[in-house]
């Protein structure tokens, strides 16, 4: 991980706390209910999600209450378009993005001297079927400012107001209550404290609710596939919803996703991009043991790839090199079967999102793809941080150091 956090991919892109705003963090942490953190100095990213904490409390989603409760800390107007490396929903940077647009000018002012804890709210106490995801449509997202101080405003306003009645501004009383609230909060007057809760509506989306569903909504028909066996054992029995249910290792999912339009078959298409090139290095990289070479420089090499892949058995050179060749031999025979010469992962690699998506749906499109076969390690990093991370240290040395390289090579071409 400390290759990942030089790099600037893991911990990057967050805001440093330590001192008064490390102190704030953890009055919030108390709001939440969550015992506060020893650490002095730690980095949050755009939901106030720290790794360091996270590390400490050997718990990911320490913010959440539950995993139908999400919730978010706003410290300081820095975390505005910083990434969200640990989200419970494929929206939930989008919703922080709709925050700070919306309240940009008044988070500014609230992180001069406080916090705000944020609550996305889909009126659902709690899971207890993975059915209960279907009634995501509309999330509220409400504000609570650390020390109540959107009500500390009203009480000074109506000392305020008491003050200027009659002749109450020559009692002492009322003056010892005015200084000590603004000893204590500043002048809360001409503040926007107060911030109406956010409504938005929701599409499909992924969540790591009951293992990891995505929700297809907005499809030919309402879709739902699980990352977990045993949840998806346990759905298949509920007769009362009319809906398809896949888990993400049935090859029939495939077909359904294609006719639904979330995905797409255009595999000659998908050969030319580099996302196949990369593939088939991570599964050479599998299939490999030793090398005379770095395997950084291998997958580097036009000529040093050629080399040790025509080295492996001719069934690992087939599992590589498969479509390839199918499409060479489908020249001559136009009756040939993919499934004889590609092997089944790679059939599934080769599908990519359906033309018709949004961005939002593609994306999700591209995440439930790293999910089904996760063999290319920008994509993953991109949309499953949380498995990448797991799976990195087990890489080669060699084959990390390449992977970084790839990762922040394609970063800079998405502009990221």
């Amino acid at each position: 991980m400390e290759k990942l956090r030089a790099s600037g991919l893991f911990g990057g892109g967050m805001v440093v706390l330590s001192g008064s705003l490390a102190k704030r963090y953890n009055e919030c942490l108390d709001m939440l209910g969550v015992k506060p953190t020893k650490l002095k100095t730690f980095s949050i990213d755009g939901m106030g999600w720290s790794p360091e904490v996270a590390v400490e409390k050997k718990e990911n989603y320490y913010l959440n209450t539950g995993e139908a409760n999400v919730n978010a800390i706003i410290i300081s107007p820095q975390q505005k378009d910083k990434p969200v490396h640990m989200p419970s929903h494929s929206f939930d940077r989008d919703v922080m993005e709709a925050v700070f647009a919306a309240y940009g000018r008044e988070i500014r002012d609230i992180t001069k001297d406080a916090a705000l804890v944020l609550h996305l709210d889909q009126r659902i106490d709690a899971f207890f079927d993975p059915f209960d995801l279907l009634r995501y449509d509309t999330i509220e997202v409400s504000f609570a400012v650390l020390n109540d101080l959107d009500k500390k405003q009203l009480e000074q306003q109506a000392f305020i107001n008491f003050f200027n009645r009659d002749n109450n501004f020559i009692d002492r009383d009322v003056h010892n209550h005015l200084l000590k609230s603004a000893k204590e909060y500043g002048d809360l007057r001409g503040r926007k404290l107060k911030l109406d809760p956010i409504k938005l509506k929701v599409k499909s989306f992924h969540t790591r609710a009951f293992g990891g569903v995505f929700v297809l909504k907005n499809f030919v028909k309402k879709i739902l596939v699980f990352e977990d066996e045993k949840v998806f054992k346990s759905a298949i029995n509920d007769t009362a919803h009319d809906i398809l249910l896949f888990h993400k290792d049935h090859d029939e999912l495939m077909e359904a996703l294609v006719s639904n339009m979330v995905l797409r078959k255009d595999f000659k298409g998908a050969m030319r991009t580099p996302r196949y090139d990369r593939v088939k290095k991570h599964v050479f990289v599998e299939e490999t043991t030793k090398t005379d070479h770095p395997l950084s420089e291998i997958l580097d090499s036009h000529f040093l790839f050629k080399k040790y892949l025509n080295k492996l058995p001719k069934e690992t050179q087939k599992k590589i090199s498969g479509v390839e060749l199918y499409y060479q031999r489908l020249i001559v025979d136009k009756n040939l079967k993919i499934a004889e010469y590609v092997d089944e992962h790679f059939v599934k690699i080769l599908h990519e999102p359906h033309p018709s998506l949004s961005e939002e749906e593609e994306e999700l499109a591209w995440k439930l793809l790293s999910k089904i076969v996760p063999k290319d390690p920008v994509h993953l990093y991109w949309y499953d941080k949380e498995q990448f991370y797991n799976i990195f240290t087990a890489w080669n040395p060699d084959y990390q150091d390449w992977v970084i390289d790839e990762i922040l090579e394609n970063n800079k071409k998405q502009g990221i």
